[in-house]
Parts: C-alpha cells; sequence; structure tokens
C-alpha cells in the first residue's frame, strides 16, 4: 500500500493573526522581481521576500526555552523529539466540555509517542469566536501524559492550557520534562486514530523558544 503525507498545519499569510493581543506577520518584498532583474541576465529575475513577525504564529511549536530561561530552544531540540514520530489521535467527544480530563486517555497508549487532541476548534480558525472558548488539558491531563511517556503534545485549539489560569501548568508540566508542544494544529479528521507518523519541524533558531511548523502525518 502507497503512504500518502496529509498536512495539518494552517497556512501563514500576511495579516494573520493566531493569538489575541499579538501582530499578525507583515509579508512583503525585500527584492522585487522587476527591482531583481538589474542584478541579471536579460530574461531572469528572482524574488526575494521578507517577513516579520512574533514565532508564535500560523501552527507553531513551543521548545522548552519558550518556558524556562534555561530549557532547549528550538536549536537544541533533537529531531527525534519532532519528526518520525508515532502518533496517536484523541478524539474529544462533542458534549464533553472544555477541560480536557486524563479520562479521555484510558485504554490509549501513549508510551513513546506524539499524542494529538481533536477538540474540533479548528474549524473556528481565522474567525472572532476562535479566541474564547476553546477546549485545553487540564493540569492534571499533562502530568497524566508525562508519567505515561508521551513525547510530544499537540492541539487544534488556542491553546493547550486554560488562558483564565496565568500558571499555565499544561506548559509548565510538559516543557520542564522537554515534551514539545504543537499548538494551532489544522483540523485533525484526515488523520487515523493511530498506526501512522507525524512531524512538526521547525527551523533551528537559536535563543528561541517557538516557531512555526509545517505539521504532518504520514499515513
Amino acid at each position: 500500500m502507497s503512504e500518502k503525507l496529509i498536512d495539518v498545519s494552517h497556512t501563514v499569510a500576511d495579516g494573520l493573526v493566531t493569538y489575541k493581543g499579538l501582530p499578525a506577520p507583515v509579508i512583503c518584498d525585500y527584492l522585487s522581481r522587476e527591482a531583481s532583474r538589474e542584478h541579471y541576465a536579460e530574461g531572469t529575475e528572482f524574488h526575494i521576500g521578507k517577513i516579520e513577525m512574533v514565532a508564535n504564529t500560523g501552527t507553531y511549536v513551543d521548545a522548552p526555552f519558550h518556558r524556562y530561561a534555561d530549557g532547549k530552544d528550538l536549536a537544541e531540540l533533537p529531531l527525534t523529539s519532532l519528526a518520525n514520530l508515532d502518533c496517536v489521535v484523541i478524539r474529544v467527544p462533542e458534549g464533553y466540555g472544555r477541560s480536557l480530563h486524563p479520562d479521555l486517555l484510558q485504554n490509549k497508549n501513549v508510551q513513546g509517542k506524539a499524542v494529538l487532541f481533536d477538540t474540533g476548534w479548528s474549524q473556528h480558525w481565522h474567525t472572532e469566536q476562535y479566541f474564547a472558548g476553546h477546549s485545553f488539558l487540564t493540569g492534571e491531563t499533562a502530568v497524566y501524559l508525562q508519567k505515561s511517556g508521551a513525547v510530544l503534545v499537540g492541539i487544534d485549539s488556542y491553546n493547550i492550557d486554560d488562558t483564565d489560569d496565568g500558571s499555565r501548568p499544561v506548559h509548565s508540566t510538559l516543557l520542564h520534562h522537554e515534551i514539545p508542544i504543537v499548538e494551532h494544529l489544522a483540523p485533525l479528521h484526515a488523520l487515523p486514530d493511530d498506526n501512522f507518523r507525524f512531524f512538526a519541524v521547525p527551523v533551528k533558531v537559536k535563543a528561541f523558544g517557538t516557531f512555526p511548523v509545517r505539521a504532518f502525518g504520514l499515513v
């Protein structure tokens, strides 16, 4: 059987607001095709783009440095923590509620796996509704995932934590144990429940804790 790639990341575009209160990216020309023509032979032109954005843009990964000054930054994260990971998707039942508790993980083997939470919240992406009322993991769920051996945790909503809780227990627990977090995943319904590989690799940037990724499943 042939394998296929399923993209579960959002597109970054000029003016896109990912997180309320953070600026949208500005995407423009550094060197336009027209301006480049004077540097090359006739009929030859190139485009060099420029982007100004905060790290928390689009679908992105959090490294320990995002939360802890002495934590591993993006450049220090091993590829083995971000790529070719055995993966399981946790489907949150309709009407379950915003707080995602450890009972959702009963009878799920997460040892050595990326664990993605399919809450359905990504349907509100790029709308005002996306910014309030999202689903999130509880601190107890983060502890359960860490103790059960999860190696990466992702969610398709606005934040993996309750944004009303300034202590951010999920970020604190997972990143303290060097478990990367992927937030703002695109709809996960096209992925199977398990038995596939997951990838979410950022640019290798020093002294940075967050960066957009092209997240996808190899099915």
